[in-house]
């Protein structure tokens, strides 16, 4: 389960939003309790794919290094990394699962339509390795 705050769902589709047509990409940190992970913060960072943006997104490694600095002090921890899905539905592709490598993190996707956030769902990368790594799909509970 991924507890949200509202503003946080908020941030994460506005970001969709603005970054219409290329899909939009950042993290959610806070407290990882096992099969419940706690957002605290959502940090919107820059599609760094060097490719197709529109179909892809990438986050430097520096950007996730900083973020983790910064929010170590509270105690907090990469919980979940978020991106949209322009004009396509908020459902993981086969290069999304090929690229998740957080295990027991929750993968929050935001479908833009035209412009307009239409829907977000989240999946926790389960799965050992490469070769049993599965999203499954989890309840956002907004507080």
């Amino acid at each position: 389960m991924l507890k949200l705050q509202e503003n946080h769902l908020a941030a994460i589709q506005r970001h969709g939003e603005q970054s219409y047509p290329v899909e939009a990409c950042g993290l959610l940190v806070g407290i990882n309790r096992g099969d419940v992970r706690e957002v605290r913060a959502a940090f919107p960072c820059a599609n760094a794919s060097a490719g197709s943006p529109q179909i892809h997104y990438a986050i430097d490694p520096a950007e996730v290094a900083r973020i983790q600095r910064q929010t170590r002090e509270h105690g907090w921890e990469i919980v979940g990394i978020y991106h949209s899905h322009p004009d396509h539905p908020a459902m993981w592709s086969p290069t999304d699962l090929a690229d998740a490598c957080w295990t027991l993190c929750s993968y929050v996707i935001t479908s833009i339509d035209q412009g307009k956030a239409v829907a977000s769902r989240s999946f926790v990368l389960t799965g050992t390795g490469e070769d049993d790594k599965a999203f499954v799909a989890e309840e956002i509970v907004l507080e």
